[in-house]
């Protein structure tokens, strides 16, 4: 089988970002949403985790690229997030990711969708941590640019 091209990022020299995974032709990308650093054995706890989905994922299903949102999703290996869009321009995706950050770091209330009612495991939830990784990533990501996109 041929390898999956995020198999062949060197997860060695990985650091914390926003990078462009995949283009499946003509405007459909994956972007990479790298929170921790690989193989460092810091990772993703899973409250903090599933938390930062639901906000990530409610953020931008309301904003203005809603139309263009089609997934956003944890990654496996618990260091970031994917970010797949269709029709947004670069530079329109790195302030939708800037924003997303923004409005994490800043909620406050009742986390969206977090009840038995709609979600499979609502009582893994870590407003806290989830906050706090919004907050790294937001100063991170604060002049993030178009050229950094690249691996």
């Amino acid at each position: 089988m041929e390898r999956i091209p995020s198999f062949t990022v060197d997860h060695t020299t990985l650091q914390k970002g926003m990078y462009i995974s995949r283009l499946d032709p003509p405007d459909t990308y994956t972007y990479d949403i790298r929170m921790k650093l690989p193989n460092q054995g810091d990772y993703l706890s899973t409250g903090a985790m599933h938390t930062f989905e639901h906000l990530f994922a409610t953020y931008a299903r309301n904003s203005r690229w809603k139309h263009e949102v089609i997934y956003v999703g944890p990654m496996g290996c618990r260091t970031g997030f994917y970010l797949i869009t269709r029709g947004l321009s670069h530079p329109e995706a790195i302030k939708l990711v800037q924003a997303s950050m923004e409005f994490i770091r800043d909620f406050e209330g009742d986390i969206p969708g977090a009840s038995p009612v709609e979600c499979g495991n609502y009582r893994d939830q870590d407003l806290p941590a989830a906050k706090a990784l919004a907050a790294d990533m937001a100063t991170i990501l604060a002049h993030w640019n178009e050229k950094q996109l690249q691996y």
